[in-house]
């Protein structure tokens, strides 16, 4: 088992696109649905991912904050085209990109299809009591905001959201999705 500590951050600018090192695009969707996560009848996420020629599946423990449990095995490609088909929600399109700032890989995903125009940067830590400096282009936190989380964006895509909820989350709020 794998503990993730993840924080999630809106991206400013394209500063950061001078500094990308790799770049890798990605097609996901899930097994199950924000409702049942959310509702507590189930207490964990299920992804199936397609990088390129790789696939995965990936299960994530469901409780809110930066760290929670991690689990992926990679799979056959042509299984995880037939799980995408099994799938709730739409398919979550993006390219994500790898910038290196101040010691630490961020990974950059810049969203296509119906979330186009979201771009989130995250950063792992190795604790959550971890020290980093955010880069220039690292915006407002949304590590707390359910929306930003692709298990959400799979349902309620950014192209649906209101202009309100585009903007941006309100220092210190926490919002349900």
């Amino acid at each position: 088992m794998g503990i993730e500590i993840e924080r999630k951050f809106l991206v400013n600018g394209t500063a950061w696109q001078a500094r990308v090192t790799r770049q890798i695009r990605m097609a996901q969707a899930y097994l199950n649905d924000l409702q049942m996560v959310e509702s507590g009848a189930l207490r964990s996420s299920v992804r199936v991912r397609i990088e390129d020629d790789r696939a995965f599946l990936n299960i994530k423990s469901a409780q809110r904050g930066a760290a929670r449990q991690e689990f992926e095995y990679e799979i056959p490609c042509s299984d995880a085209r037939d799980l995408l088909k099994l799938c709730v929600g739409g398919v979550v399109e993006k390219t994500r990109h790898w910038v290196e700032h101040d010691g630490f890989r961020w990974e950059i995903d810049e969203f296509g299809g119906d979330n186009a125009g979201l771009i989130v940067a995250e950063i792992e830590l190795p604790s959550e009591d971890t020290a980093f400096d955010l880069p220039e282009w690292a915006g407002v936190e949304v590590t707390q905001h359910l929306r930003y989380y692709n298990l959400a964006l799979a349902e309620y895509p950014f192209r649906q959201w209101t202009e309100q909820e585009r903007s941006g989350p309100q220092i210190g709020a926490v919002d349900a999705c």
